[in-house]
């Protein structure tokens, strides 16, 4: 998959190892591009917390580079990364620092030399983004796990980052709480932002990506859209992944190769709509009768 468009983020990394030895990412080519959600996918080990890492500059390639904005970062410069690469962890309690919400949020901006009533002013207006308004007095460390997640990502989002990252964002969550977050994923996207996150729930990815890059062994193996990704068994081999339900309810059913419903809606929506229209090419049971009975 390319575009023409520039990059917001672009990382070469040859290789990143660990200080016990452990290689925990190789010969990654790795862009963000505007106006777009990336999900990598991948089993434990796979490296896609490095990459992630390696994003906004909390970790840097042995060799390498990493531009952002059309900066190459140094040493020197990790601040404009950082900035614009907004980073929410999969532990929100590691970046909730303050004694309320509303001053965790403020934290950022008063390390970037914002304060007084306009620091006040984007802090809540960050809340209110996330839906989280009703937080601000709160004591960040007795809030739920998804409400966490939220305040951290407004922290984010104080900053006016291009790009969002977020480490395995639904893990540990309930249902509930999952949908309240991945629907601030959706509406951050809306409002312009790029988002890269790393998730071992392929339903999630077939729902909020329009990229999705598989890593095995620290490397980027195959990536493309949810579609191409998801019903290439092969790729999906390599790195010991399965389909989403909705690809293996649809083989199941012996829906057409050119129907391949990724998400639980697509699939919803096709049966329905093809519900008194049998189709001669799907497959039926052993008896004769149609699977689409």
């Amino acid at each position: 998959m390319t575009r023409d468009d520039a990059p917001l983020v672009d990382l070469q990394c040859e290789a990143h190892t660990y200080p016990d030895g452990t290689v925990g990412m190789h010969a990654v080519d790795f862009s963000v591009y505007p106006d777009e959600v990336v999900a990598l996918v991948g089993g434990n080990g796979a490296g896609k917390s490095t990459l992630l890492e390696h994003l906004n500059a909390t970790l840097v390639p042995d060799d390498g580079e990493l531009v952002v904005d059309g900066t190459s970062i140094t040493e020197d410069n990790k601040a404009h990364a950082r900035k614009e690469v907004g980073f929410v962890f999969q532990d929100a309690d590691t970046q909730l620092v303050a004694p309320t919400v509303l001053d965790d949020v403020l934290f950022g901006l008063q390390n970037h030399g914002v304060s007084g009533d306009e620091a006040r002013e984007r802090a809540r207006e960050a809340l209110a983004t996330v839906d989280a308004s009703h937080l601000e007095e709160r004591i960040p460390h007795y809030l739920s796990g998804g409400e966490k997640r939220l305040v951290g990502l407004a922290g984010v989002l104080v900053l006016e980052p291009s790009v969002v990252v977020l480490d395995e964002p639904l893990a540990g969550l309930d249902p509930e709480r999952s949908q309240l977050v991945a629907d601030r994923i959706e509406q951050i996207h809306e409002d312009g932002i790029s988002v890269v996150l790393s998730t071992h729930d392929l339903e999630f990815a077939a729902e909020v990506a329009d990229r999705v890059c598989v890593m095995a062994d620290g490397n980027v193996v195959g990536s493309g859209t949810p579609r191409e990704v998801f019903y290439d068994d092969a790729l999906l081999a390599e790195a010991n992944l399965h389909p989403p339900s909705a690809v293996r309810v649809a083989r199941d059913a012996g829906l057409g190769a050119t129907e391949q419903p990724v998400t639980e809606g697509d699939l919803v929506s096709l049966l329905t709509a093809t519900a008194d229209e049998p189709d001669p090419n799907r497959v039926s049971s052993t008896d004769g009768t149609s699977l689409n009975q």
